[in-house]
């Protein structure tokens, strides 16, 4: 594999070596992206035809997840991102078990909420400051 760019691949590019190096590399890594989901697509239903690998690759879903899920609560009362940990093992859950799915969209919705509830609370408290200020 050469590492010299071909003149078509600089058409439109700046003429310095390391832009058409960063154009080539970014290039290389969005077809990789594509082939990655792919294969991981791919790799998923080749799973699922095998019963035992099925079976193991669902128990360790639920094992991430599932602790994902408990360290989220675990956190929670401390200050920082405990719910969106939880809700991150939720959507790991989701993946796999559907009531785990159903679960993390609701759980979603009532995060949504309880965001805008408190931006509408700040908003409101800023605009008692100016008025006040």
């Amino acid at each position: 594999m050469s590492m010299t760019p071909e003149p078509d691949d600089l058409e439109g590019a700046p003429a310095s070596p390391a832009a058409a190096a960063g154009r080539m590399v970014g290039s290389a890594l969005a077809s990789g992206k594509r082939a990655a989901g792919k294969a991981a697509r791919g790799a998923r239903e080749g799973i699922r035809r095998n019963p035992r690998a099925d079976k193991a690759y669902r128990t360790a879903v639920g094992v991430t997840g599932g602790a994902t899920v408990a360290l989220g609560v675990v956190l929670m009362p401390l200050p920082g991102p405990g719910a969106l940990v939880a809700l991150g093992g939720l959507a790991m859950l989701g993946t796999e078990f559907e009531g785990a799915k159903r679960v993390n969209a609701k759980a979603t919705a009532a995060a949504k909420a309880a965001a805008a509830k408190v931006a509408e609370a700040r908003k409101k408290k800023a605009a008692r400051r100016a008025a006040d200020g």
